[in-house]
């Protein structure tokens, strides 16, 4: 079986805390793989948030995400509180990858729970079309 692999860059500026909630343990008493997914959203929204623009004004554009991909490294439990490592890289004409990196620190050590990137392309919802990577989202990226 081939592994997912994701080439992380070296530099995630943006970084958050997100306490592990019951409802995103699932039935093997750890966080589950659709959990992980909504605190990568949560986690996108937050960065967008930081950028200041959102997933629907993202510099006058909107975004959509054409793919994921996730890693798993380790298990996240009820009770911890997760970091996750967000950053921008492959900046194309329209779209770019957003990576993230999510761990934990417990008994005093840090253990990586997740890598995972997103492929997010810049869409137009007006005309449901995909639109040019905003000049302005390159520059903040090079901040």
């Amino acid at each position: 079986m081939a592994k997912v692999k994701i080439e992380m860059p070296a530099r995630l500026p943006f970084s958050t805390q997100l306490p592990v909630r019951i409802g995103d343990v699932n039935y093997g008493g750890h966080v589950g793989n659709d959990a992980i997914v909504s605190i990568l959203h949560e986690c996108r929204l937050q960065y967008l948030a930081s950028l200041g623009c959102t997933e629907l004004d993202f510099f006058g554009t909107g975004l959509i995400m054409a793919d994921l991909a996730v890693a798993y490294k380790g298990e996240a439990f009820y009770g911890d509180v997760l970091t996750v490592e967000v950053g921008a890289a492959e900046l194309g004409s329209v779209g770019f990858d957003l990576f993230y990196r999510i761990s934990t620190v417990r008994n005093e050590k840090t253990i990586l729970i997740t890598e995972a990137k997103t492929g997010m392309v810049c869409f137009d919802y007006n005309s449901r079309k995909v639109a040019r990577l905003p000049e302005a989202f390159k520059e903040k990226n090079n901040e």
